[in-house]
């Protein structure tokens, strides 16, 4: 998977797109797919993302994505890659993040903490709803030198955004090896891993937070309460409002486009 966005010629004559079906909560995933499958350029309309491609097989594509009904078109001469950065603006999160591409240079907003977002990777580009409402949730439980354990780190994003809010030290997880080996190009001297929780030690954390799914913050529910301080607030998301955990217990519930994410006391799991 190409962590950038790819950038060869600024035209190309021989050029061709696929219309797919999606939802706005299938873009990130459908987008790290279109990277991997060579697309040149990705560009967001109505109903659906639309990649570009100079040499790929037409057929080899349309039956790999079939299941968004794809469309095929014939392009002209384009500047693709200037396409797809307009597809990527700015995007202020909660009360406090600015994510930005690293090919803008809009000024950050002030009292805003600028979060880079790279379109391509690992489904870290900050455009998910769960994804920003563990933004908002960081926001509202980091304190400076907090002690912050990430576990299903994807591409890294809420991790950095952790250290932006002043975490002493943040500790990151993902059993995705390929995730691993994408964030650590984002986040340097973080200590970060591929595995699990069950690899850290124990009363370590004063936040953590799980973006992942229902079935896997279950499944992961006594390690996250091991590596717990006492005081400590957990942060779960990656999950739609109609499959929701069931050890766990929120004190503060944040909602968007369907998706929620919770705050938790140690004391509710």
């Amino acid at each position: 998977m190409s962590p950038d966005l790819a950038i060869h010629a600024p035209y190309t004559e021989d050029l061709f797109s696929l219309f797919l079906q999606c939802l706005p909560t299938e873009q990130d995933e459908l987008s790290a797919e279109l990277w991997e499958s060579g697309t040149c350029g990705i560009q967001e309309e109505p109903g659906g993302l639309r990649a570009f491609f100079e040499e790929a097989e037409q057929a080899v594509l349309v039956d790999r994505f079939r299941a968004q009904r794809p469309v095929l078109r014939q392009e002209q001469g384009i500047d693709w890659a200037q396409v797809s950065r307009d597809a990527w603006p700015p995007l202020a999160v909660g009360e406090r993040f600015y994510l930005a591409p690293p090919w803008r240079d809009d000024p950050t907003p002030t009292g805003r903490l600028r979060l880079e977002m790279t379109p391509g990777m690992a489904c870290g580009t900050g455009h998910h709803p769960a994804t920003q409402l563990c933004l908002e949730a960081l926001e509202r439980t980091v304190k400076r030198a907090d002690c912050v354990v990430d576990v299903g780190v994807g591409s890294g994003i809420l991790s950095v955004a952790a250290r932006l809010l002043g975490a002493g030290m943040v500790i990151a997880c993902d059993i995705d090896v390929d995730a691993v080996l994408i964030a650590k190009a984002r986040l340097g001297a973080t200590p970060l891993f591929a595995g699990s929780a069950h690899a850290i030690k124990s009363a370590v954390a004063d936040v953590i937070v799980a973006n992942i799914s229902s079935a896997a913050v279950e499944e992961l529910a006594e390690e996250l309460e091991r590596i717990a301080k006492p005081n400590a607030k957990l942060i779960v998301s990656g999950f739609p409002e109609w499959d929701t955990p069931d050890q766990f217990r929120p004190k503060v519930e944040l909602k968007k486009a369907g998706w929620l994410c919770w705050i938790c006391c140690r004391q509710n799991y």
